[in-house]
């Protein structure tokens, strides 16, 4: 232990005593780890805008998703599907249905597809509201049920403030108010109005929608469930619900973990570790040349410690742990840099998208920044202390 103490004090001393050859070398390398550090925390945040996009899609990990129809019809299937998630004390669960409403706002009338849920809905799927709020608890037992719409729905309607509480009528055999309480940035440029309502408060003062299991106008039913109890909950939510709604019952259920998208998430991660280490050892080659000339304009110094009784495995660790501590120094510096850029960086305007989730700086980015700092002064300095070990010491002192 004292003599790797010793080693590094020798290597931290001789750095200080070759400042500009250290400068030389820091520059290449700091700048390097500093670009490698970018590239991961960067594409760690990528991915986590990937995760958000895909939760928005198909739910967050792992949800699970159940189409049912029972044998002489649909009526029974939502009663049964909130019984089972009553039973099992699912936590965020929702019905969900895509239909078509006709809404009325003054003279104008919007015709825009409707998707009937429940509240967990908006947590598990990420749905991002810019102006007002998703729907709370308690929002079914309304008298006017409140609707949550989108920018494009909202200017449709003449661009109205919600501040003034806005309504819509939904005309037909059972005409109801309705309350714009939220509105949702449109997904894409040009995307047409579109709405959400909670399931109960619609067809309680409309009347349930008309369903039609051949042009797939049938209730679904979501849970978000731990990965870890996925599968479990596939084969029971499978036998519970076919048991339920008896023989000839069809009960279609998949999860969204299925379609790879962890492993997409994986796969970007090691292109993006690939990358940064590409980028790490292309700036290790100046160091490699800068360290074996270093080593030429020591050999007399070499020599001499070697004639006073240094070991060749202390001439070894010196000359390789200048190049680690030098490396190290040179990390610190880049993993700072990075921070700053990283943080400085419209990240969010690039991509497009806004991240619900906005992870700090990533640890894990900082530390292998830091590591591959070291490993590279290592493997740097491995040539260089080789080479030094082979100096003879009566031919390097004639030198």
């Amino acid at each position: 232990m004292t003599g790797v103490v010793g080693a590094l004090v020798e290597a931290w001393d001789e750095l200080r005593l070759h400042k500009l050859r250290v400068l030389l070398s820091l520059v290449g390398i700091a700048v390097s780890v500093a670009a490698m550090t970018a590239v991961l925390a960067v594409g760690e945040m990528t991915a986590q805008a990937q995760v958000e996009m895909m939760d928005r899609d198909s739910g967050r990990q792992t949800t699970i998703t159940v189409n049912a129809w029972g044998a002489t019809g649909t009526e029974e299937v939502v009663p049964t599907m909130r019984a089972m998630v009553d039973r099992y004390d699912v936590t965020h669960a929702s019905v969900v249905l895509w239909t078509t409403g006709r809404f009325r706002a003054g003279a104008t009338t919007i015709d825009a597809p409707l998707q009937l849920v429940d509240q967990p809905y908006g947590v598990m799927h990420r749905v991002p509201v810019s102006e007002g709020a998703w729907f709370s608890p308690g929002d079914d037992e309304r008298r006017a049920p409140a609707l949550v719409v989108n920018e494009s729905f909202l200017a449709a309607m003449g661009g109205v403030d919600l501040a003034g509480r806005p309504v819509v009528t939904v005309p037909g055999d059972h005409p109801a108010t309705m309350v714009v309480i939220g509105v949702m940035p449109d997904r894409w440029e040009g995307e047409g109005a579109t709405a959400f309502a909670l399931y109960d408060a619609y067809t309680r003062v409309t009347g349930a929608p008309e369903l039609d299991p051949m042009m797939g106008a049938v209730p679904q039913l979501e849970l978000w469930v731990p990965p870890e109890l996925a599968e479990d909950a596939d084969r029971r939510v499978r036998a519970d619900l076919t048991g339920a709604l008896g023989e000839g019952a069809m009960v279609d259920v998949y999860r969204n973990d299925q379609f790879g998208q962890q492993a997409f998430n994986d796969t970007f991660r090691l292109v993006v570790v690939g990358i940064g280490a590409l980028v790490l050892l292309l700036g290790a080659l100046s160091l490699v040349n800068i360290a074996l000339v270093t080593v030429r304009q020591r050999i007399r110094e070499i020599g001499i410690r070697r004639s006073f009784g240094a070991s060749s495995g202390r001439v070894f660790f010196s000359i390789m742990l200048e190049s680690v501590v030098a490396t190290a120094v040179a990390g610190v510096v880049g993993v700072g840099l990075a921070i700053t850029i990283v943080q400085a960086l419209p990240l969010e305007t690039w991509l497009g998208f806004t991240i619900e989730d906005v992870p700090p700086f990533p640890l894990s980015a900082a530390l292998t920044g830091l590591l591959a700092a070291a490993g590279v002064g290592a493997l740097a300095g491995l040539l260089p202390a080789v080479v030094a070990v082979r100096v003879r010491p009566i031919d390097a002192i004639r030198y």
